[in-house]
């Protein structure tokens, strides 16, 4: 996958690798879900953190050099979600687009979380359990819970965590599960 050559290219971390290898997964099954174009969201699920590494903790700057490095390596048609993807400084997100990926962003550590507290086995990991470990706001407190919320406008929570789960079983090797 080309995609994925380009995110190594900026990206030298394997567990950032992990979490957009994860997003992607997730964006494309809920543009299955939607009948959107699955192609195109998974490579934004992929491509959307390619400037982490180079901005660290520079929140002001993550998106924007993300959609200038997307635009040079001929991504130009996903940059603009890239930069906008950054919920610190941008928000009032309409496009389902924008939605899922809010909140597959999340989502995703959440439900890998859930499977490694079953011992990395993502196979165990229900709808009931996320819900569950959803409430609980200490578990996989990173995952931004009003993130995940804004899908509600495109699909209920559970159906959300349930193609989040069928898409990270479908990765489970590349992200180290069982």
């Amino acid at each position: 996958m080309k995609e994925l050559e380009v995110l190594r290219k900026y990206v030298s971390d394997e567990k950032l690798v992990k979490h957009c290898l994860a997003v992607s997964a997730v964006m494309r099954g809920i543009a299955r879900e939607l009948g959107e174009d699955e192609n195109m969201w998974a490579r934004i699920g992929l491509l959307h953190d390619i400037d982490y590494e180079i901005v660290g903790e520079d929140m002001d700057r993550h998106g924007e050099v993300g959609a200038e490095i997307l635009e040079r390596e001929g991504y130009g048609d996903i940059a603009e979600i890239v930069k906008r993807h950054n919920h610190m400084r941008y928000g009032d997100y309409r496009e389902p687009v924008e939605l899922a990926l809010q909140a597959a962003d999340s989502v995703s550590g959440l439900i890998i979380a859930c499977a490694l507290v079953k011992g990395g086995k993502i196979s165990e990991v229900t709808p009931k359990t996320v819900k569950k470990k959803f409430k609980e706001k200490s578990f996989a407190a990173g995952c931004d819970r009003n993130r995940i919320r804004l899908i509600e406008g495109l699909m209920p929570l559970e159906k959300l965590y349930e193609v989040g789960i069928e898409s990270l079983k479908e990765i489970k090797d590349e992200l180290g599960l069982s």
